[in-house]
């Protein structure tokens, strides 16, 4: 499955590759906390070898007031050259179920204008099973220098979020599920409302991926089509704190989907302000 996605590398190659010079391996787990799994205690005991730790929250701008919201290229060419890493490297991330957080690293460093970066098909959980090679080792750093080349258009903020909203001129696809888009289900987050944007298609994460795999292309395709994307047409993702959005640019991505943008904000900062319209239901 997902051999058709330019973005996937499978487990069969990433053990072979490894230690080879110019190849950096990140985890980039994250859970929320009803999933009540530490990623970096869990890296802290084992991990790929050569791996480093990708702390999302540590890695988000710090001085914004919502949660993972994506850095400065200072920030955040800062923040990864100190974990080694360089924007000539060739970059695999994965996470732990297998395509929950690591999409969002993987779009991160394309917006950083790193474009040789890559997602572990099946995810670390897979790799143990299968009794590949972990470590629970640190890996041993060289701090280097990361040259971002910050694509700004890529990333949606409130006041065009309004915009898109009110005109329609983009598909607005979220990645929660099903009940916490209905409003349903209630949010996460306290002070957050529960609903969606007017207009918006849910695409819920979980019908991106089996087996912590991404979806082939026809599935990935009519996934799209039965949630109601036009896929010849512009998208915004969201989700939650735009990290799950990332999945569902991964997916229209590997349809050759190329005019999609990710609402950074998502639905912690537009449900949680008292003046941003929300409706609720499945459309």
């Amino acid at each position: 499955m997902a051999q058709d996605s330019p973005f996937i590398v499978d487990a069969d190659w990433l053990e072979t590759q490894l230690g080879v010079p110019g190849l950096t391996i990140i985890d980039a787990s994250w859970y929320l906390p009803a999933q009540k799994r530490d990623a970096r205690a869990e890296y802290d005991a084992a991990h790929i070898p050569g791996a480093r730790f990708l702390d999302q929250d540590a890695v988000s701008d710090p001085d914004s007031k919502l949660p993972h919201t994506l850095a400065s290229p200072q920030h955040f060419a800062q923040y990864v050259g100190a974990m080694g890493v360089t924007a000539d490297d060739t970059i695999v991330v994965y996470d732990g179920p297998g395509l929950f957080s690591a999409p969002r690293a993987w779009w991160m460093f394309r917006v950083m204008g790193v474009f040789q970066v890559y997602i572990l098909n099946g995810g670390f959980d897979r790799w143990k099973a299968e009794g590949r090679p972990v470590t629970s080792e640190p890996t041993k750093i060289a701090p280097s220098v990361f040259h971002a080349d910050f694509d700004k258009g890529r990333v949606v903020g409130l006041d065009e979020m309004r915009r898109i909203v009110g005109n329609q001129e983009s598909q607005i696809a979220d990645a929660r599920s099903a009940g916490r888009f209905a409003g349903t289900d209630a949010e996460p987050r306290p002070g957050v409302r529960s609903g969606h944007m007017p207009g918006a298609h849910n695409v819920p994460i979980t019908a991106l991926a089996e087996n912590g795999e991404l979806l082939p292309k026809d599935r990935l395709r009519k996934v799209m089509e039965d949630a109601g994307i036009d896929l010849s047409k512009p998208v915004v993702t969201s989700c939650g704190s735009g990290i799950t959005a990332a999945a569902i640019t991964l997916a229209l991505e590997t349809l050759g989907h190329t005019d999609n943008r990710l609402y950074d904000g998502s639905w912690t900062e537009w449900g949680g302000l008292s003046d941003t319209p929300v409706v609720t239901g499945k459309e």
